[in-house]
Formats: C-alpha cells, structure tokens, sequence
C-alpha cells in the first residue's frame, strides 16, 4: 500500500502501466489540484499511471487543504527541516507505488508546483537512484546550501515560473537552475511572461515535451 492517499488515473492506453507520474501539489491544495494534468499529458504518454497524493499533514494557514510541512516559519531553516521531516514520507510512498507497479526509478518523474516543487526537488537528488526527470512549476529549491553533500542522483530537471508570481519570486528559478548547475545536474528553465503563482499554457507544453522526453516513447 502507498503511504498517501489522492487521485489517481490510469494509462490512457487502458494497458499495464509502464511509467509514474507523481504530481505534487501546492500548500493549502489537494490532489484534486493537480490530477486534471493527467488529461492532456496522457495524450502524450498513453502508457503512464498520474497519481496525485494528498499532502501528509492539514494546512496550518487555510481551513482547508494539505501541506507537505507548515510555512508559519518561512525562514529558509525551517523549510529545510520541513522538507527533510516530509521526504521520509513521500520516499516511502514512491518506493511504495513503483513496487505496487512493478515499474524501476528510470520509469517515475516527479512534477511539482509551489511547495510541491520544494518537495521534488529536495526528494529527488537524494534518493539512491535517478528518477526519469523532475518538472517543477513556481517554485524553489530548498536546502540548496547541502545539496552538493548530501547529492546522490542528477534526473535531468525543467523548472517553469511566471515573471508575474507575487508569491514565490521568479528569482528563485534562476537560484534553483544556478545550484544545480552547479551540482552538474542537467537543468532547463522556462519563464511564462505575464504569468503569476499558476501553470499557464506555454508552461503546460513544455512541460508535457519535457515529460515525453525523459519518460520515453514507451511513456
């Protein structure tokens, strides 16, 4: 059984699936947020299972929704150490459904908005063996100060952020792309213009090749 629960759908080709896509979403959402993607991007990967779990804990900000660790403190420590409490869990749940599915590491991409995007990409350099690709939308990398050490994987990444987000600056992309970089990660970006704290259709696109071509025509 997996560790968390949410939406999930089923390849489009209605066969066995043969790759993982896990969408995670934003503070104060659910899977609901996100398992729609499942729709348009099936077209391009007929043969993957979408599945979007529900955060582990309840929003602490909002009377509703999920949150993969509390923002009260949204100083960069306690983000870190938020996202470290929240890995075991999500960790467990990725081990979990890649058995259930009898699918390897090279078969999962991991796609992100907001916190959700934090929780990918501190997931997924540090897990013993690369996923296919990391597709993260507005969002930023934490603990990027102890990535270099604690670095045990390089998944190819495309990061999506709208110049117009009021909620998580732009600059944060480009802090992101720079530490991977620097990580020796293959890192794309992409910048929607006019676009704030959502995923508009130029990034939807992009991200839907990006996820095509990590995951493979097999996809």
């Amino acid at each position: 059984m997996s560790a968390l629960s949410g939406p999930e759908r089923p390849p489009a080709s209605g066969g066995a699936p043969r790759k993982l896509v896990l969408l995670l979403h934003g503070l104060g959402a659910d899977g609901n947020d996100l398992i729609g993607l499942a729709e348009p991007w099936g077209r391009l990967l007929p043969h993957a299972h979408f599945a979007a779990p529900d955060a582990p804990e309840p929003c602490d900000m909002a009377p509703v929704g999920r949150q993969w660790f509390s923002l009260a403190d949204p100083s960069p420590a306690s983000m870190t150490e938020g996202a470290i409490r929240a890995a075991d869990v999500l960790n467990a749940d990725i081990d979990a459904r890649l058995d259930v599915l009898g699918l390897s590491e090279s078969d999962l991409a991991l796609v992100g908005f907001s916190q959700g995007t934090m929780m990918s990409l501190h997931v997924a350099y540090r897990r013993s063996a690369p996923c296919a690709g990391v597709l993260g939308f507005s969002g930023r990398l934490v603990g990027g100060e102890r990535l270099g050490g604690e670095l045990r994987a390089r998944p190819p990444a495309l990061l999506v952020h709208g110049d117009a987000d009021d909620m998580v600056p732009v600059g944060a992309l480009f802090e992101a792309a720079t530490t991977l970089g620097a990580c020796d990660v293959p890192v794309q970006w992409h910048v929607s213009r006019g676009i704030g704290h959502g995923i508009a259709p130029d990034g939807l696109q992009i991200g839907g090749l990006f996820l095509h071509d990590v995951l493979g025509r097999a996809g």
